[in-house]
C-alpha cells in the first residue's frame, strides 16, 4: 500500500510532454502573428467571434462541465458585463480597462444571489430556473430607464483610435490582439483550475454529490463557488462585445440565444474538458458566419439547422464530443511504470 500510495504522489500533475508543450507554444505564436499574413477584416472578424465565443463556452464549461450544474441563463452574465461597462463609460467617462472589473464583481455577486437559493435545486429544476433567471434579467433592463431602457445604451465614439477608449477604427487587428489576450488568459487560467484541489473537489460534486459530501465537501458551497468563477468568466466578454459594437440593448446582449449558443459549443466540443470549447467554437462560429455570407436574410436559421444536425452526429457517433477524437496520450498526464 506505501509503495502505491509513493507512487501516486510522484505522477507529475502535469502533462510534460515536451513535444506537447511545443506544439501549444507554436499555436500560440501563430494566432500572434496571423494577422500580419494579410487577413481582411472579415477573417479579423472571424477570429475574434471564435475567441469570444470560446471563452463563453469555457465559462459554460465550468458550472456545466466542471460541477454538472445545467445553466439555460447563462447570457444574463454577458449582459452585465456589457452594461457594467457601457454604463460607466457613457455616464461617468470611465475607461472600460476599469470599468471592466466593475462588470466582473457585478457578475460574481449576481451569481452568488442567483446561486445561494437556485443552486439547491438540480437536474432539470436549475436547468429551468435559470432559464427564467435570464429571461428576466432581459425583462427588467428592457424596463430600467437608467441604462437606457428598451432603448440600450450608444457608446460614443472617439475622433480617432484610442487604446484608453478601447476603440479602434482603422483597423479590427487592435480588437483581436485584445480578444486574443482574453482568451489565452482564461484558458490558461481554467487549465489550472482543472488540475487544482478546487477542480478535483468540483468533479467529485458533479460525479457523485453523496460521495462528496461524505469525504466532508461541502457540495452546495462548491457548487456556488463553480457559479461565481463561471459568472465572472463570461462578463469581461460582454464589456469587450459593448466596445466592439459600441451600442448595445436588452434583446441583443440577454438574448437567450447566447445561452444556447455556449451550451451547444460546449457539447459539440466536449463537455468537461477544457480544450472542447475551443473545438466546438472553431466549428460552429465560422458555420454560423458563412451561412449569413451565403444566404443573406433567409439564412438566420440555417446555421442553428446546421448546428442541429451536427451534434446528433455527434450524439450518436461521439458521445464525448469532438475532443474524443485526439489521442489520449496528448490529453492526459505520464503515468509512471
Amino acid at each position: 500500500m506505501n509503495y502505491k500510495l509513493l507512487t501516486a504522489q510522484a505522477e507529475p500533475l502535469w502533462n510534460t510532454d515536451k513535444k506537447i508543450i511545443s506544439l501549444i507554444a507554436g499555436i500560440v505564436l501563430l494566432l500572434f502573428a496571423l494577422p500580419h499574413f494579410g487577413l481582411n477584416s472579415f477573417y479579423l472578424h472571424l477570429m475574434i467571434m471564435i475567441f469570444m465565443h470560446a471563452v463563453m463556452a469555457q465559462s459554460w464549461n465550468v458550472i456545466a462541465g466542471f460541477s454538472g450544474q445545467i445553466s439555460l441563463g447563462h447570457g444574463a452574465f454577458f449582459g452585465i458585463g456589457a452594461y457594467a461597462t457601457s454604463f460607466f463609460y457613457v455616464q461617468y467617462g470611465i475607461s472600460p480597462w476599469i470599468s471592466i472589473f466593475f462588470g466582473i464583481i457585478f457578475s460574481g455577486v449576481a451569481a452568488v444571489l442567483i446561486g445561494i437559493p437556485m443552486l439547491r435545486l438540480s437536474g432539470h429544476y436549475f436547468a429551468i430556473a435559470t432559464l427564467l433567471i435570464g429571461i428576466s434579467f432581459q425583462v427588467v433592463f428592457q424596463r430600467w430607464d437608467l441604462v437606457g431602457a428598451a432603448s440600450g445604451l450608444w457608446v460614443p465614439m472617439t475622433s480617432g483610435d484610442s487604446w484608453l477608449a478601447l476603440q479602434f477604427h482603422t483597423s479590427k487587428m487592435p480588437y483581436y490582439y485584445v480578444f486574443l489576450v482574453f482568451f489565452l488568459i482564461t484558458f490558461y487560467l481554467v487549465w489550472i483550475l482543472s488540475r487544482s484541489k478546487l477542480g478535483f473537489r468540483l468533479r467529485a460534486v458533479r460525479d457523485d454529490p453523496q460521495a462528496a459530501l461524505s469525504l466532508c465537501i461541502n457540495v452546495s458551497n462548491y457548487k456556488i463557488i463553480a457559479y461565481v468563477i463561471s459568472a465572472m468568466i463570461m462578463a469581461p466578454m460582454g464589456s469587450l462585445f459593448a466596445q466592439y459594437i459600441l451600442i448595445i440593448d436588452p434583446d441583443r446582449v440577454f438574448n437567450i440565444e447566447i445561452s444556447i449558443i455556449v451550451l451547444l459549443i460546449t457539447v459539440l466540443g466536449g463537455i468537461g474538458n477544457v480544450w472542447g470549447p475551443l473545438l466546438g467554437a472553431a466549428i460552429l462560429i465560422p458555420i454560423s458566419e458563412y451561412s449569413r455570407i451565403y444566404l443573406g436574410g433567409t439564412g438566420g436559421a440555417v446555421d442553428l439547422i446546421l448546428y442541429g444536425l451536427i451534434l446528433m452526429l455527434i450524439c450518436v457517433f461521439r458521445p464525448d464530443g469532438l475532443i474524443s477524437f485526439v489521442p489520449k496520450n496528448i490529453l492526459e498526464r505520464k503515468k509512471q511504470r
